[in-house]
């Protein structure tokens, strides 16, 4: 057998990173889980032609989500930390680096790392 090389190993952690915090929210439908494939499936092309850049596939892997919802759905996920205002989304920061998190820049904070929402207890998007 194979060993699963360190680029298919980014990629099923990005997958899994970025399910867990579908899952928190719970919007993990069949259409939402086609559109975390279609991005691993893109993010895979990108690496193969900049394999420096596999550090970043779970920070990319979640904007790619984040905007295909936001075209078909609306913001996601919505900001748990703002109780008040306009609902906004939470943004992946850095936008191209390591260690992504989902950060409010109207409070300025970290709200979670991205695979964490689900660590952040019962606040959900709609």
């Amino acid at each position: 057998m194979n060993p699963v090389s360190p680029l298919e190993q980014a990629l099923h952690a990005a997958r899994a990173r970025v399910m867990a915090d579908l899952i928190a929210r719970e919007v993990a439908e069949a259409d939402v889980v086609s559109l975390v494939e279609n991005s691993i499936a893109q993010r895979r092309w990108w690496v193969e032609q900049w394999p420096e850049g596999v550090a970043y596939i779970a920070g990319l892997v979640a904007q790619d989500v984040q905007d295909a919802l936001l075209e078909r759905y609306g913001r996601w996920p919505l900001c748990p930390v703002c109780g008040s205002g306009d609902p906004h989304a939470l943004d992946v920061e850095p936008e191209l680096g390591p260690d992504p998190h989902w950060v409010c820049h109207k409070a300025g904070v970290k709200v979670a790392a991205v695979g964490r929402l689900g660590a952040m207890g019962g606040a959900h998007s709609s």
